[in-house]
């Protein structure tokens, strides 16, 4: 029989097999129940053997015994990995690489597989079951990558469809029991990555994952080392990532300090970097501060290029040479020895001037040391903190550096690539945080970015060209792992979860995680989980004021969803108790604890002066939850698991006053003496997304944006690359109307409150105008001018707020238009006073 293709427009394969065409509409399907169809993975006590080339990539292999594991703990079997079998089973697994393995050149061949999907493509799998593959095969599953780690992510995708979290290890993910699995043929699953480079930065390690590594997995040598490396490039497998920025704190000693880890990691097929202020893949920490003795015999100079050139040039030059056989991403420039400005002149046209002649010359080590051009050695220039001033003062970046625009640390980028920056070959990427240590105030404890709004700024990124590398700050990893695998789910395929759908990401997580059965009360509880975080995280409970009213809010918000939280605990099976503790129990009831010690203790101060008893039981209710929050951080370190996480958690990293016991009322005031007195406001509060109408000019949506800022959502306008609209020319612009009920005539306030974002690139503001019943309309810039006072305030309340005064000459109705003129712009709600 003549064999022959078949194309779907999307992409995906059908095959012309023993006369039949499948064409179902669905891809493959996971199933308990065999069909005529079906491929047995497991099937009446017996698992598939899985085959893979002995000559294949060493990820390969260690995904096909992850991928065994992964079967044994779905059904207790375990099938057997063959290397170079020169006969195959009746129904057969095979694993393997276009190019490197024989048996999927063969299918290749034979026009089983069709290669155009493949050949040449970066990080690619297919995933087939093909009838009659070869002789003496009835079926066969297949599992086929253009290069290592396409074959790999092919691999734990199909495991993560069977049933096994990508968290399995990591949040004690364990998958429910299957007697048999079958796999129903379908189309070919075909996927590659939105993004090239994706993976984390472990940082701000001194309280979490090291003295946690050092204790539980490599105790000897009491550090970040190979064990507990190779489980986090698993994790990073298992999340279709591919690149890492190892811990580099003082508490931890450099990534190639170990010499196991940089052979783990190439291993795990992982690409190596290193973090902004780490230039070269030098950990200047501890390799320039701390072991440049015991490497070279004689103290190092002063970290200065325009003094030291030649001894600094040696030992950027012994890392490449030392590295250039591992597959990498050199990180160009210069800092400080840690997280500070480089070391300099003082003028500015001088500290630019030398950069420049910096990144020259690392390129010439590079050129020099690794046999190919340096155009196609990838190469990443971070402009974070007082780089990005340097960079905008005129520094000459070779085109083919990608750029990685920084976020604020607080989750709002910076700036991105201008229309011509985006000829640039080298492309651009984005380094954004989920965990933070600095001003104006640290988040390292818990995990409160919530999916919209990393979807809304990595998505706007990605608009703006974006796509050749992200990397996220993970901070611990733990308790950040729903947020981790949301930002690297997202970096795989940029459509699945636009800013608009993903607040729907909780729910899908929930039901993959722990069951469809809790998905619905998991999703509700993080949406107001995300909600309070980002209207104060808990840690910046000591920076946020919040009014009585808005305080008791938040107590009974965070009361209700622990409530649940803690009912859906006794229904959550014995398998997931531990994971369902790590990931939402835990991070809950932390944020509920945190928030009641605070408000509480401020309240039993303010009840103190008005000489009312209740003060005294308000500041037990705080003392109460202090304690708590150290028993429940216990619990993490010492029970949970076994005790697999001791030293993971810490209830105060670095020991901030946010984590002490506030000031209480120790006594109350005798009756008679002046009694405080509270002022309320009369004020009318409107969600942005509750318009009475909309309208946007041809090309331009108005999107409401659910789970986005203060109130739990937004509206804001796409595409984000949509060109500004000017002061002067509001009839081209998107805008909301909306009905207020005016009491009175005279002068009135008007709130609006955004989300703090910041421009898109120089030339770009954060700009609406207002006007009420059609008076003269007023143009507010919420960007500010740099990281000062306001900056400060909005990140940790997060909102930026604009004011505007309006004549009101009419009680009753009016309408309110807001018009929205620059791309990136969140309106969460108005208050009208």
């Amino acid at each position: 029989m003549k064999w022959s293709k078949l194309f779907l427009l999307a992409g995906l394969i059908l095959f012309l097999i023993s006369g039949q065409t499948w064409a179902q509409k669905s891809v493959l399907t996971v199933t308990e129940t065999n069909s005529q169809l079906a491929f047995p993975v497991v099937d009446a006590g017996k698992a598939t053997s899985i085959y893979i080339d002995g000559k294949d990539a060493d990820v390969v292999a260690i995904a096909a015994e992850a991928f065994k594991g992964d079967i044994n703990l779905l059904t207790g079997l375990s099938p057997e990995v063959l290397k170079n079998s020169s006969s195959l089973s009746t129904y057969p697994i095979i694993i393997g690489t276009l190019g490197q393995s024989a048996y999927i050149d063969q299918l290749v061949k034979a026009g089983k597989i069709n290669e155009s999907v493949l050949r040449g493509k970066w990080e690619t799998f297919c995933i087939s079951v093909i009838e009659n593959p070869v002789k003496g095969v009835k079926r066969a599953l297949v599992i086929a990558g253009s290069d290592r780690r396409g074959t790999a992510f092919g691999v734990f995708e199909l495991s993560r469809r069977f049933g096994v979290s990508p968290l399995c290890w990591w949040a004690d993910v364990k998958p429910a029991r299957k007697k048999n699995l079958y796999l129903q043929a379908g189309q070919s699953l075909v996927q590659s990555p939105s993004v090239k480079y994706r993976g984390i930065f472990i940082n701000d390690e001194d309280w979490g994952i090291q003295p946690w590594a050092a204790k539980m997995m490599d105790a000897d040598v009491k550090d970040i080392g190979p064990k507990t490396y190779t489980k986090i490039f698993e994790l990073l497998l298992r999340l279709k990532a591919n690149y890492i920025w190892p811990g580099m704190h003082p508490s931890t000693k450099a990534f190639y300090h170990y010499a196991n880890n940089p052979v783990m990691a190439d291993k795990y097929a992982i690409v190596l970097g290193s973090s902004h202020c780490e230039p070269m893949l030098r950990n200047n920490v501890f390799e320039w501060a701390e072991n440049f003795e015991q490497e070279y015999g004689k103290k190092p100079g002063e970290w200065r290029y325009d003094l030291n050139k030649n001894e600094i040039e040696k030992y950027w030059t012994d890392r490449v040479v030392q590295a250039k056989n591992y597959e990498s991403v050199y990180t160009v420039g210069m800092r400080g020895i840690h997280d500070g400005s480089m070391p300099g002149p003082k003028d500015k046209n001088e500290k630019v001037k030398l950069l420049g002649e910096v990144i020259a010359d690392q390129r010439t080590i590079l050129s020099k040391n690794i046999t190919q051009p340096i155009s196609s050695i990838p190469q990443i220039f971070c402009p974070y903190k007082e780089v990005l001033s340097l960079y905008q003062a005129g520094l000459k970046l070779p085109d083919d550096v990608t750029i990685v625009w920084a976020d604020d640390n607080h989750g709002y980028i910076r700036q991105l690539s201008d229309p011509e920056e985006q000829k640039r070959p080298g492309g651009s990427g984005v380094y954004y945080h989920i965990s933070y240590w600095g001003a104006p105030q640290d988040y390292l404890w818990l995990s409160s970015i919530s999916p919209s709004l990393i979807s809304y700024e990595l998505t706007k990124a990605y608009q703006y060209k974006a796509n050749r590398l992200w990397v996220i700050n993970v901070g611990d990893i733990k308790p950040a792992e729903m947020e981790t695998q949301f930002a690297m789910d997202l970096a795989w395929d940029i459509d699945q979860w636009k800013p608009e759908k993903a607040w729907q990401y909780a729910e899908s997580w929930a039901a993959e995680t722990f069951g469809t059965e809790f998905a619905k009360p998991i999703a509700n509880i993080k949406a107001v989980y995300y909600r309070l975080g980002h209207e104060a995280k808990p840690e910046h409970m000591g920076s946020v004021n919040f009014t009585s009213e808005q305080a008791e809010e938040r107590l009974a918000a965070y009361a209700k969803i622990y409530a649940e939280a803690s009912a859906l605990n006794d229904k959550i099976p014995a398998r997931l108790k531990d994971a369902y503790f790590e990931l939402i129990l835990y991070p809950v009831q932390g944020a509920m604890l945190m928030n009641q010690k605070i408000l509480y203790a401020q309240k039993s101060l303010a009840l103190a002066i008005n000489g009312d008893q209740a003060a005294l039981d308000y500041a037990q209710k705080a003392k109460a939850a202090f304690e708590e929050i150290q028993l429940i951080t216990k619990k993490y370190n010492q029970e949970i698991a076994g005790g697999k996480w001791n030293g993971m958690m810490s209830w105060k990293p670095r020991d901030l006053a946010v984590f002490k016991m506030p000031k209480v009322a120790e006594s109350v005031a005798p009756v008679g003496t002046t009694k405080a007195t509270v002022e309320t406001e009369n004020k009318t509060i409107i969600r942005a997304s509750q318009y009475l109408e909309k309208s946007a000019p041809k090309g331009l949506t108005l999107q409401s944006i659910k789970g986005l800022g203060i109130g739990g959502d937004g509206i804001s306008c796409y595409p984000f690359t949509f060109k500004p609209v000017a002061d002067n020319a509001l009839q081209n612009a998107a805008y909301a109307v909306y009905q207020v009920d005016f009491k009175a005539t005279g002068q009135h306030l008007v709130t609006v409150k955004c989300l703090p974002t910041q421009g898109v690139n120089e030339d770009v503001k954060v700009r609406y105008a207002i006007s009420i019943n059609d008076d003269k309309p007023q143009v507010v810039n919420l960007s500010p001018a740099s990281e000062n006072n306001i900056w400060k305030q909005n990140v940790l309340q997060g909102y930026a707020t604009g004011l505007t005064r309006h004549e009101i000459t009419k009680t009753g109705k009016s309408t309110v238009k807001i018009y929205l003129l620059d791309p990136g712009l969140v309106i969460n709600q108005l208050e009208i006073k």
